[in-house]
């Protein structure tokens, strides 16, 4: 298989989070709406903050690639026994043609490989295109949580998990 990931370099977080703007729009503007969804852009995927999440937490920014060209990106972040997906993204021509089956396996390897028990995420829960896929894939949901990101507003989401 062709290499799934490629790593983010720091010089790279600026156009990352672009991109990010504009993936995010086409996947939540008609959930969340466009107001919220600069919001959350701007204060927990800008150039900024991929920055302190790497270099203070314990994250990893890839890229989703086909060949060459840079189609997504994928952030992941090991702790204790249990590797958490925080982002999985596809730019939107991408989107239902598997690459998002193989990057959820590739990221099941690479929880696998660390000696990790599982995969966990948290998904909008009306986010029904995206909680298909992970059910497709095999994980299942253990929880529901509601987080105050600020600015009045809130990430209403399901906990998903996948046992490696």
């Amino acid at each position: 298989m062709d290499k799934m990931f490629v790593l983010v370099s720091p010089q790279e977080y600026a156009q990352l989070a672009e991109n990010i703007k504009k993936m995010w729009h086409s996947a939540y503007d008609g959930l969340l709406g466009a107001e919220q969804v600069d919001y959350m852009t701007d204060t927990i995927q800008s150039a900024s903050v991929i920055d302190e999440q790497v270099r203070n937490g314990n994250y990893i920014y890839f890229y989703v690639v086909d060949g060459k060209k840079k189609i997504g990106y994928c952030a992941v972040e090991a702790e204790e026994d249990k590797l958490f997906l925080s982002k999985l993204y596809l730019e939107s021509e991408y989107r239902g043609k598997g690459i998002g089956q193989k990057a959820l396996a590739a990221v099941a390897e690479m929880a696998k490989r660390l000696g990790l028990s599982s995969v966990y995420l948290t998904v909008n829960k009306h986010n029904a295109r995206a909680i298909a896929a992970y059910e497709k894939f095999g994980f299942v949901r253990t929880d529901s949580i509601v987080t105050d990101i600020g600015g009045g507003y809130v990430m209403d989401d399901y906990v998903y998990e996948y046992a490696v």
